[in-house]
């Protein structure tokens, strides 16, 4: 399953004789540039096409795509999207150190390097999945419970583990954020040259579904445990995705009720902003991919990448405060400002 460094608009009154200039964004040389760094809910998992040297080469699995919400960020001149998210990738391997995702080494080194050249006015950021809270591994967990209706259900121990999983995440989290602005510090950039959001996931699957769907045909889960998905486990770790935001400074933007009708299984599947159980059939043939088969499950499809940048830009453009995504009249994702969406 994804931190966002956003765009600073800068004003200007002429500088008096004897004082400076003020200053005119970002420093260094090259384009004006948004960044994502974080895990499969940012890199692209689920919406496809992903780029050939992130698709399995040289054992790199990080599936970074073109359709992923980075790649339609729109800010006022900025002119080149970069994505550093990678599959997988713990808060460990977001910050400074030894740590590696399929192959890849630290995405915050990463963006030491991409300072060098291009000038940074947007960095987008979701991560903590990966860490504790194993969120991937729940869903799992929870996909099991499906095949042996005689065991509880996968939500009746995360009830009472689930928070103090979150706990243990946060600081973690806040150590990679810190990282991130450590780069961008270093590199000369002042927090007046950027935007700094943290972002938090959305539910993949609701409980609404239709019985039919229930299946390997769709997904393969037990209503009590979907329920408690999307009303205690998506907010829980979006609160705690929030106590880092307010660690670091970073501005929050909650996606915790973002799938909220348009999970997978939840009607059509081309109304559906989330992937369903997915089985790449000709992956399962080669002993180096079979293990990654099932990779693009329940994750943002293509159509949800388009409706989280639709609110993403919404939400740099306001420059300030928090805010959830959430469905409009128009049935697209819309930035609330965090005192409407309460």
């Amino acid at each position: 399953m994804v931190v966002l460094v956003g765009f600073i608009a800068f004003s200007g009154s002429e500088s008096r004789p004897g004082q400076p200039s003020p200053r005119q964004g970002p420093p260094g040389t090259g384009p004006l540039t948004v960044v994502s760094i974080g895990d499969s809910t940012v890199s692209g998992e689920g919406a496809g096409d992903y780029t050939p040297s992130t698709n399995g080469q040289g054992g790199n699995w990080c599936h970074r795509s073109p359709n992923a919400f980075v790649e339609q960020i729109k800010i006022p001149d900025v002119t080149a999207r970069v994505n550093l998210a990678c599959s997988g990738a713990p808060s460990e391997q977001i910050a400074l150190g030894e740590a590696k995702q399929w192959t890849e080494p630290s995405q915050a080194q990463q963006l030491a390097n991409l300072v060098k050249d291009h000038r940074v006015a947007a960095v987008v950021i979701a991560i903590g999945a990966n860490d504790e809270p194993k969120f991937s591994a729940q869903v799992n967990e929870c996909f099991k419970a499906w095949f042996s209706p005689q065991n509880p259900p996968c939500s009746e121990a995360l009830r009472t583990t689930w928070k103090s999983k979150v706990d243990a995440m946060v600081p973690k989290v806040t150590n990679a954020v810190a990282d991130v602005k450590k780069v961008l510090a270093q590199a000369g950039y002042i927090p007046a040259d950027y935007q700094l959001v943290l972002m938090s996931y959305a539910s993949p699957v609701g409980p609404q579904i239709p019985e039919a769907l229930r299946s390997l045909n769709g997904c393969p889960f037990r209503t009590e445990d979907l329920e408690w998905m999307r009303r205690d486990g998506v907010s829980v770790l979006s609160d705690g995705l929030k106590q880092a935001s307010r660690a670091t400074s970073a501005r929050f933007l909650d996606l915790s009720r973002a799938g909220a009708g348009r999970e997978a299984c939840s009607s059509d599947p081309a109304n559906e902003w989330f992937s369903r159980l997915t089985l790449q059939l000709r992956d399962l043939g080669q002993v180096d991919r079979a293990s990654h088969a099932l990779q693009e499950s329940f994750h943002p499809n293509a159509n949800g990448h388009a409706q989280v940048a639709n609110c993403l830009n919404e939400f740099l453009a306001a420059r300030g405060g928090n805010a959830s995504c959430l469905s409009g009249p128009d049935g697209k994702l819309h930035a609330a400002p965090e005192v409407i969406a309460r």
